[in-house]
């Protein structure tokens, strides 16, 4: 795959990550899961305009660099506290909308960091460098859409760890 494949290819998963986010923010009634849906789409509307600036880059002058590209994934303090603000707001049946639209998103994420993840072993210099980059913040979101479905989920885990064992009992 080319770089201007793979830059054009990038920006069509996260427009679809995006427009996910986007209608689930739309679709839920809980204010605390729209802003965690709104701020997951803006990180990848800024995604879009990142790779649409490496895209125009690379026709214009035949290269690319890997500018610095933040991202806006909140720390697992923030991520705790905004779980415990859901906690008592979320109703049986808003928690199987929920649970469906993170479930969506987890499955888009993964897609899109295994792009990514294919991307970082084809591409050389600066192509591997900025996927890498995308691999690290799209690995980002899905922790932080598991751990909003764990919850919602009542799994009894939480990032990956089980919290509780009731085999004891």
């Amino acid at each position: 795959m080319t770089i201007e494949e793979a830059i054009k290819t990038a920006i069509a998963y996260e427009g679809k990550i995006r427009d996910l986010y986007r209608q689930a923010a739309n679709k839920t009634e809980d204010p605390v899961a729209t802003r965690i849906f709104n701020a997951l789409g803006d990180e990848e509307e800024g995604h879009i305009a990142y790779l649409n600036d490496r895209l125009r880059q690379w026709r214009q002058t035949g290269r690319i660099t890997a500018e610095k590209l933040e991202a806006g994934i909140p720390s697992r303090q923030v991520i705790d506290r905004e779980i415990d603000k859901l906690k008592p707001r979320l109703s049986r049946d808003n928690q199987k909308s929920e649970k469906q639209m993170f479930s969506k998103a987890l499955h888009l994420e993964v897609e899109t960091s295994r792009f990514y993840e294919r991307m970082v072993a084809e591409m050389t210099d600066e192509g591997r460098k900025m996927f890498a980059r995308f691999v690290e913040i799209e690995n980002g979101h899905i922790d932080m859409v598991q751990a909003e479905l764990d919850y919602i989920s009542g799994t009894g885990y939480w990032f990956d760890f089980k919290e509780f064992d009731m085999s004891g009992y």
